[in-house]
């Protein structure tokens, strides 16, 4: 037979044991008056003058216990920690310990007690009142060996949280992130909105999308790849600095660096150009890195991330020559471009333009390369179909990427504001689609008669919030940082 189901087995038959002597095995009117956390910062607070008569009422999940006859040391853990708790049968009386002894490790209780410190120097609770909160019917993993394979943690990623503290701490700390890019931006006067995640188009980003039906209107809608054209709609009405912590959707590959589902930070400011985002973007990395981890600077997979700036600048061509080994002479000649992928082993899919080219290679032979902190700008026009072109070469655009630890982590621009442009811009992206780039953008009409109204000189940025989280935790798949990520179906 399972072990599991054995040990499950048994668990049923203590849980109808205790039914059947009236204990009940979830009731809800348990009060607590402190957390482990607050206990422990009374007990600092106080050092040696701890009162030894106050009474404590706190609730948790048994985590470990060890029975010495009439009494039993156990630890259990809230939200904010562990403590010791000491249960004696002189204390609870023999019935109720007798009871006490039926509870299992993972099952939760309420207990109420005293304070004291052990012989070894552990405080611990000691338990006037203990009550069964919720029984367990299947059991923790083992204690020793925890829940370590991959697959499990993120399928059942209760029993992740509950058993390895140190994935909780990455979700507390990604909690702690958001709140502090937040605050960063509430502070410089912008102002946060909700824009449709169910759209008519999408836009904003080349990304293929994920389908959908609204049955009641009858039309087919698409979740949204990036909330961007939403935002500069915004900005057109006069919210001139605004932002939105996203959801957003693409119905794309799965990797350590891809989730279909994921979430940015997409901001827009009026009057600004992306040379005063990429000043601005210096300055919120080091305000949220220093935040969250006391540092401006921090260690990503065995190599030290400085933030202090001002950080290094590259045009995606000089990246491509420098670090790529490409020859500058070739950037211009597709045949020559694809011959030096194949030669490298690099698969190029699109070839109808050269931008998607270089960016291909870039993203095999450079992106690796740029642990720290580097903005890749002149991008083309052809693969910046959003972006306000440069002044200096109508060909490029004043456009940035960020890439951190080998990846990239944010990328931004100065709009596109002129109406006719953009129109020209979104029939070149329809070509591509007719050519068979199922990821070019859609023609927005709506969008293109928004922008006839007028929008400002404005710069935009989008950060991913998933690939942040990876740098602060470092830790190397984004499936560590999401919840619950997206996983194949068992079969």
């Amino acid at each position: 037979m399972d072990e599991t189901s054995e040990v499950v087995r048994q668990r049923r038959e203590k849980a109808q044991a205790l039914v059947d002597e009236g204990v009940e095995l979830y009731p809800n009117d348990f009060r607590l008056s402190h957390t482990v956390e607050s206990v422990r910062e009374y007990i600092r607070k106080q050092k040696e003058d701890v009162d030894d008569t106050a009474v404590f009422s706190m609730a948790g999940r048994i985590i470990g216990r060890r029975s010495f006859g009439r009494a039993t040391f156990l630890h259990f853990r809230d939200y904010t920690g562990q403590l010791q708790a000491y249960v004696k049968q002189d204390e609870i009386g023999q019935n109720t310990y007798e009871l006490f002894k039926k509870f299992d490790i993972g099952d939760f209780i309420g207990i109420k007690g005293t304070v004291f410190l052990t012989k070894t120097g552990e405080w611990t609770i000691s338990a006037k009142e203990i009550r069964l909160l919720s029984k367990t019917i299947r059991p923790l993993p083992e204690k020793f060996h925890g829940l370590k394979d991959t697959e499990k943690r993120y399928r059942q990623r209760y029993l992740d949280l509950v058993m390895n503290p140190e994935v909780r701490a990455i979700f507390v700390n990604r909690a702690r992130i958001i709140q502090t890019f937040r605050e960063f931006l509430l502070e410089r006067d912008f102002l946060e909105v909700e824009t449709p995640m169910m759209q008519p188009l999408p836009g904003g980003a080349e990304a293929t999308p994920f389908k959908t039906f609204h049955n009641a209107l009858g039309v087919e809608l698409f979740l949204r790849i990036a909330p961007e054209l939403y935002l500069k709609r915004l900005v057109i009405g006069g919210v001139e600095r605004v932002f939105e912590i996203n959801r957003s959707f693409r119905n794309e590959g799965i990797s350590t660096q891809h989730n279909p589902e994921f979430t940015m930070l997409e901001f827009y400011v009026a009057y600004a150009t992306y040379e005063d985002l990429m000043t601005l973007t210096e300055e919120m990395f080091r305000f949220v890195t220093q935040r969250v981890l006391g540092v401006s600077g921090f260690t990503y997979q065995g190599n030290k991330i400085d933030l202090e700036g001002p950080w290094r600048r590259l045009s995606l061509k000089d990246a491509l020559s420098e670090l790529g080994g490409v020859d500058p002479s070739a950037f211009n000649d597709r045949e020559r471009l694809l011959d030096f992928a194949k030669s490298k082993g690099i698969q190029v899919t699109k070839v109808r333009r050269l931008g998607k080219i270089l960016t291909k290679l870039f993203d095999v032979l450079v992106e690796p390369k740029l642990i720290e902190p580097t903005f890749i700008v002149d991008y083309p026009v052809e693969i910046s179909p959003l972006a306000r072109r440069s002044a200096s070469d109508p060909e490029l655009t004043e456009r940035f990427e960020l890439f951190i630890g080998g990846s990239e982590i944010a990328n931004g621009f100065s709009e596109l504001n002129d109406p006719v442009d953009q129109k020209k811009r979104f029939l070149d992206q329809v070509a591509d689609r007719d050519e068979g780039d199922e990821e070019a953008h859609h023609m927005d009409e709506d969008y293109v008669l928004a922008l006839e109204y007028g929008m400002p000189p404005t710069a935009g940025e989008g950060i991913g919030i998933d690939r942040f989280v990876m740098l602060l935790t470092d830790v190397p798949s984004i499936r560590e940082v999401i919840l619950f990520p997206q996983l194949k179906s068992r079969t």
